[in-house]
């Protein structure tokens, strides 16, 4: 019985220390970005808002079992937002319209109506 209880606990501080080896709310991303005044400026609205984007993309990749892929875009994240001009500069080349067309792609796609009095 004493083994069965002993091998439980091992198991969950194993599971426990596995889960905090990227804790993203811990490593700080949010006040790093809130901090920095370039990123307070509407015109930069955008840079935040993929920021955050990759932050809540580290936190899943943590809950999915992807710690050192977590680990990794955690560290990306802080170097942007620790320089925030080089990450505007470089924000500057986003295609939106790309971007758009990979929403438009996402959204299902409605069968076209056939008009009425077709006879059909």
């Amino acid at each position: 019985m004493r083994r069965l209880i002993a091998c439980t606990f091992l198991t969950f501080a194993a599971m426990t220390a596995a889960h905090a080896e990227c804790n993203v709310e811990d490593a700080g991303l949010e006040p790093a970005i809130a901090a920095q005044k370039e990123f307070q400026e509407p015109k930069n609205a955008q840079v935040v808002r993929d920021l955050r984007t990759l932050r809540d993309a580290a936190i899943v990749l943590d809950s999915y079992g992807y710690p050192e892929e977590c680990k990794r875009l955690v560290a990306l994240v802080k170097g942007l937002a620790a320089k925030p001009d080089d990450t505007i500069k470089r924000s500057g080349d986003t295609d939106e319209e790309k971007a758009e067309e990979v929403q438009e792609s996402r959204e299902p796609k409605l069968a076209p109506k056939e008009p009425r009095g077709s006879g059909r």
